[in-house]
């Protein structure tokens, strides 16, 4: 037995010597890829931040004020766990394609990337992701103060999924653990409503009036409401969606085993005619070039009045210095249809995932823990740049609540959102495609090209069918 110890560490030995070296010239030690000897070794000693002592993580971040404030933390997170961290940042208009083609290559790097939930319905489903739950079900892998159920449910049931298209999100595997997310509120310029004596609209009815008023409030170029209009899926995802949702309206049903779209349903019909009168009323004249970047930037500066899309798109235009309007931008949820109590609304996520082929996989998993932790999110909402913590036990903390005191409304606007805030859309491995089109279809409709709302939308089912028409929903 002391001969047949002694030969397999001569051999372990032999391979470390051939294994890969990372950029940053220091040997992968592959150690923590072996799950279940680390687990072994966990359950006889309990939870040690130093389990994977000695290893190296890769990490891919999408440039983003998260992926930032995770960056500043990394040589705490080196020196409490001795785990040795390189990373890369990608521009997001790269970014995705940059991590498809890194997976796609089984390599196991990067061992950790940043992911959104619609994302995950493509990479899940091929075994790029590896599957969450083995960890946090494990008392020996997880902290006793890491506290899972801390995390909103609308947030952490975006990121779990059977893998089977057309059944929503919240059950089967975990996939990835949130950093953020967004809900979906309308911000407005408080100095311009205050100037005009005009209250905040509650209803869709009474942003229609608005958008009448304010168009041009102050002169050419100025206009009422910022929203996206870019043919790009981004433009369906945000106001648009969380507005679909509270008239009702779905994106596909199964049935006879098949994903069938109902774009052309009487609760979409109603709710995209009511869309496309308040672009025309009070929308940008570029409406159809605008994504997130304009929108929010149109508000900053005061060229837009209102603008309906992601809570922090308007917050990140509010704090002293960053915008011609800094201090005047306030919230509240996305107005309603007539008669509507309830409010919904479209999320977002960014989350991190851990890349299936990784050869060290707890290691990635300590870094992922201690990036979701409670501790690491309540630092990064209090003195960086995350704005909507996934925990709730930080949103109610009092530092955090005095932040959002500097942002009127904010707080009061995401309490009315976040119990109805979930992924509104059915999960299906062509959800860009689909939803581009939608995209296009809306600008379509908006520019004349159909002559009324119905045959636009009824086109667009007729596309969105043929595009999904390969799926089959056991």
């Amino acid at each position: 037995m002391r001969k047949l110890l002694v030969s397999v560490m001569v051999l372990a030995m032999c391979m470390a010597a051939v294994l890969p070296v990372w950029s940053s010239g220091q040997t992968d030690t592959g150690g923590s890829g072996d799950i279940d000897a680390i687990k072994q070794q966990a359950a006889a000693s309990g939870f040690d931040w130093k389990m994977a002592d000695g290893e190296q993580v890769t990490v891919l971040f999408n440039q983003h004020p998260y992926a930032e404030a995770i960056i500043k933390k990394i040589p705490e997170f080196e020196s409490l766990t001795g785990i040795k961290v390189t990373y890369s940042i990608t521009p997001e208009e790269n970014y995705f394609d940059k991590v498809t083609t890194s997976l796609n290559s089984r390599s196991g790097t990067p061992d950790l990337f940043m992911s959104g939930a619609y994302q995950i319905w493509d990479y899940a489903v091929p075994g790029y992701i590896q599957p969450l739950d083995e960890f946090v079900n494990d008392p020996n892998l997880v902290s006793p103060e890491y506290d899972f159920g801390d995390f909103f449910d609308g947030v952490i049931s975006s990121l779990r999924w059977d893998l089977t298209p057309g059944h929503k999100v919240g059950s089967g595997n975990l996939w990835a653990l949130p950093l953020g997310f967004e809900t979906n509120t309308l911000a407005y310029n408080k100095r311009i409503f205050d100037e005009r004596g005009l209250q905040p609209p509650k209803t869709i009815e009474e942003l229609k009036m608005l958008c009448k008023e304010l168009q041009e409030f102050d002169g050419p170029g100025t206009y009422a409401l910022a929203i996206r209009g870019s043919r790009n899926w981004g433009t369906i995802h945000a106001g648009y969606m969380t507005t679909y949702s509270n008239y009702g309206a779905e994106d596909f049903k199964i049935q006879n085993g098949k994903l069938v779209s109902q774009v052309n349903s009487p609760e979409a019909i109603k709710m995209t005619k009511d869309w496309v009168e308040l672009i025309k009323l009070g929308g940008s004249p570029t409406w159809a070039s605008y994504t997130w970047y304009q929108a929010g930037a149109d508000l900053g500066a005061g060229k837009a009045a209102m603008l309906f899309d992601a809570d922090c798109n308007g917050y990140f235009q509010n704090p002293p210095g960053a915008s011609k309007e800094a201090g005047n931008i306030a919230w509240v949820h996305a107005p309603l249809p007539k008669g509507k109590t309830e409010v919904n609304a479209n999320l977002w996520t960014w989350a991190m995932a851990i890349n299936k082929a990784s050869k060290h996989k707890v290691a990635s998993w300590l870094f992922l823990q201690y990036f979701t932790s409670k501790e690491h999110i309540q630092w990064a909402s209090t003195k960086a740049k995350l704005v909507d913590p996934p925990r709730a036990s930080v949103f109610e903390s009092a530092d955090f609540q005095n932040v959002l005191d500097r942002s009127e409304g904010y707080g009061q606007a995401f309490q009315d959102s976040v119990d109805g805030t979930y992924i509104q859309f059915t999960p299906q491995p062509h959800f860009f495609e689909t939803t581009t089109e939608w995209a296009a279809t809306l600008q379509d409709i908006v520019s004349g090209k159909y002559s009324t709302v119905e045959e636009g939308m009824d086109a667009l089912k007729k596309k969105m069918d043929k595009i999904v028409s390969d799926i089959s929903v056991n």
